[in-house]
């Protein structure tokens, strides 16, 4: 099989002009290293619902991206993270909902995935079962960053004098994730979010919900998706892309822009990375830009943030 790996680092890309150069550099270093973490995953011949943990960890532990460390705040200033994993192989999930305490989310999903039931624990509750499981839990101050905050402040005014519908996507969303294809032809994806700045709290995406931001079967597809959570979950993005391969017939590509162009009709930002039954990659989008990378068949990492990608060497 080809192994094949892609990351997305969330649509709600900054104008070029938001940040200096050397912290473009940055950003895109730390999509390289996602991308070599996963990609140590698959060429020593690991599962891919490994791999994608693996990237999707590196992302979480970054300022740059709207998970974990630097994830949006809500409405009262807090963080609420959410996570999912699934892997397409046994269509095994896991995931979790307005956390508040667990460093890396999509490690909590996994594990929930691999206990079997339930699927999907929320709030306290998925903390505390971080805390049974002893993955790592964190003060939720440790999530904050000064541009989320920053984020916060102009949300909070734009709300006060009626402008919060012209907010870019860098202002509002974000999200990352990660889908990938193993040496056995197993799929997988996983996606982790701090949600959208200024979210009322308890407020959940689509993110956790496996078949609207997150799905993966394999013979189809994996997908994870990043936009506005609320048309992912009505469109069962991941899903319905699955489904229009499965039953229509169509290309992973063809497939995935039906999707996308279905939610650009609402006027929203998305994107969304997949990987085919075949190692076939696609990272649509409709915003100006979005964090994203793969890894060929070479091993050369790609990245991206805007229009142009560039190569970042070698995976391993």
């Amino acid at each position: 099989m080809t192994l094949a790996l892609a990351i997305h680092g969330g649509c709600g890309t900054l104008p070029k002009s938001e940040m200096t150069p050397a912290e473009w550099a940055a950003a895109r270093a730390d999509l390289a290293a996602s991308l070599r973490a996963g990609w140590a995953v698959l060429s020593k011949g690991g599962p891919a619902v490994d791999a994608v943990e693996a990237s999707v960890r590196v992302m979480e532990n970054s300022h740059h991206f709207n998970a974990g460390h630097g994830a949006a705040f809500n409405t009262d200033g807090e963080h609420e993270l959410d996570a999912s994993i699934m892997d397409g192989a046994t269509l095994a999930a896991g995931a979790i909902c307005a956390a508040r305490r667990i460093k890396n989310p999509v490690t909590a999903a996994k594990a929930l995935m691999q206990r079997g039931d339930p699927l999907l624990l929320a709030g306290p509750a998925a903390d505390a079962f971080a805390d049974h499981e002893g993955i790592d839990t964190v003060p939720n101050a440790y999530f904050s960053t000064e541009r989320r905050r920053n984020n916060l402040a102009s949300m909070k005014i734009r709300e006060i004098v009626g402008t919060a519908a012209e907010a870019g996507e860098a202002e509002k969303h974000g999200t990352v994730g990660a889908v990938a294809c193993d040496v056995h032809g197993h799929l997988a994806a996983a996606t982790s979010t701090g949600g959208y700045t200024n979210k009322p709290v308890g407020r959940v995406g689509d993110s956790p919900i496996i078949g609207a931001g997150t799905y993966a079967r394999d013979g189809r597809c994996a997908v994870s998706g990043t936009g506005k959570g609320e048309y992912f979950i009505r469109y069962c993005v991941g899903h319905e892309i699955a489904s229009l391969i499965a039953y229509k017939g169509l290309s992973l590509e063809a497939a995935t822009q039906a999707v996308l162009d279905e939610l650009s009709a609402h006027r929203i930002g998305a994107g969304l990375v997949a990987v085919g039954a075949d190692g076939s990659i696609v990272a649509p989008y409709n915003t100006q830009g979005m964090y994203r990378g793969w890894v060929t068949p070479d091993g050369l990492i790609h990245v991206a943030t805007h229009g142009d990608v560039e190569m970042a060497g070698q995976a391993a």
